[in-house]
C-alpha cells in the first residue's frame, strides 16, 4: 500500500486536523520514520473491528507487527443526542448524506458534552508489537499517517472510531429528517379536494413560502466566472439617432455597456450585503 501525501492546504480540514494531532509530537525523527513507512507501503493492512483499528506494519523483522488503535467510543445515549441535534441542522444533515464532513461540525459534539476530535495524543490508546516501548513508535505513526487519508476519502471512518457506523448515523438521520403525523400533515389531508381543484393550482399562491428557511442553507459565494452578460453578449448596437445598426456608433455602445457595469456593480453588492443582514 503506497501513499501520496499532498499539500497541507489541499487536505480535508477533518483529516488535516487528524495529522495535526500527531505533528504535535516533540519526538520529530520518530515522526520522519513513520512518514517514511507509511509512504513506503509498510502498513500492509488496516482493519476496522467496530471502533477499534487493527493494522500489519512491516518492520525491520521478517513477521510484520500487530498495531491496535482505538478512541473512547461514544454511549448510544450521547450519540442518539447528537444525531437528534445534527437533525435539527438542515445543512449538517444534507453535509453528511452527501459524504462531507460540516466545517464546524464539532459544534454539535460540543453541545452534547463530548468531542469528536481527541485533545492530544493521550486520548488516542495505541499499542505496538515491537520491542520499542515509546509511544507512539514508528508503526503506530505510519497507521496514524494512513488513517488521515482514510478520513479525507470518508469522514465517517472518524465517526467510526466513535463507535456509530456510516449506515448506522445515515439511517437515524433520514429517520429523523423524514415527516411524520405531524399537524401539518395532517391539516393537508383533512382538505377537501374537489376535481376541479386537482388540476386548477392556485396561481397567486404558487411562490408563496410562510416557513422560515435555515440560515445555514444559504451560502453567499462570488461567481465562479468574473464575465458579466454584458461581457458575453459584447457591443450594444445602438446609433446616434435610434435607426439601429446602419448608424452604429462604438462610442455609445461603449458609454452605455461602462452605465450598466456600474450598474450592475452596484446592484450586486447591495443584494450581497441585504442576504447577509438577513
Amino acid at each position: 500500500m503506497t501513499t501520496s501525501y499532498n499539500a497541507q492546504a489541499s487536505r480535508e480540514w477533518w483529516a488535516q486536523r487528524w495529522l495535526d494531532l500527531l505533528d504535535s509530537y516533540r519526538f520529530k525523527k520518530r515522526l520522519e520514520r513513520a512518514r517514511t513507512y507509511s509512504r513506503q507501503g509498510n502498513v500492509l493492512s488496516i482493519k476496522f473491528r467496530g471502533a477499534q483499528v487493527s493494522a500489519n506494519v512491516q518492520g525491520s523483522e521478517i513477521e510484520p507487527y500487530q498495531v491496535s488503535l482505538s478512541l473512547e467510543s461514544f454511549t448510544a445515549e450521547q450519540w442518539g443526542f447528537v444525531i437528534e441535534t445534527m437533525s435539527h441542522r438542515a445543512f449538517f444533515a444534507a453535509k453528511l448524506l452527501a459524504g462531507e464532513m460540516p466545517q464546524n461540525i464539532e459544534e454539535v459534539f460540543t453541545a452534547n458534552g463530548v468531542s469528536l476530535f481527541p485533545f492530544s495524543l493521550s486520548d488516542i490508546r495505541s499499542k505496538c508489537s515491537c520491542p520499542d516501548k515509546a509511544n507512539p513508535c514508528k508503526h503506530i505513526g505510519a497507521v496514524y499517517y494512513q488513517l488521515g487519508d482514510r478520513f479525507s476519502e470518508d469522514p465517517f471512518v472518524l465517526f467510526q472510531l466513535r463507535g456509530s457506523s456510516k449506515d448506522q448515523i445515515i439511517a437515524a438521520l433520514r429517520q429523523l429528517r423524514t415527516p411524520k403525523n405531524t399537524e401539518e400533515t395532517t391539516e393537508l389531508q383533512n382538505i377537501p379536494i374537489s376535481p376541479n381543484r386537482l388540476n386548477t393550482p392556485n396561481i397567486s399562491q404558487f411562490w408563496r413560502y410562510d416557513r422560515p428557511l435555515d440560515p445555514n442553507l444559504v451560502v453567499i459565494a462570488p461567481p465562479v466566472s468574473s464575465e458579466s452578460i454584458l461581457d458575453i453578449l459584447g457591443p450594444i448596437p445602438l446609433s446616434i439617432d435610434g435607426t439601429g445598426n446602419s448608424n452604429f456608433d462604438a462610442t455609445v455602445s461603449e458609454a452605455a455597456i461602462a452605465y450598466l457595469s456600474s450598474a450592475y456593480s452596484q446592484v450586486s453588492q447591495k443584494a450581497a450585503i441585504s442576504a447577509m443582514n438577513l
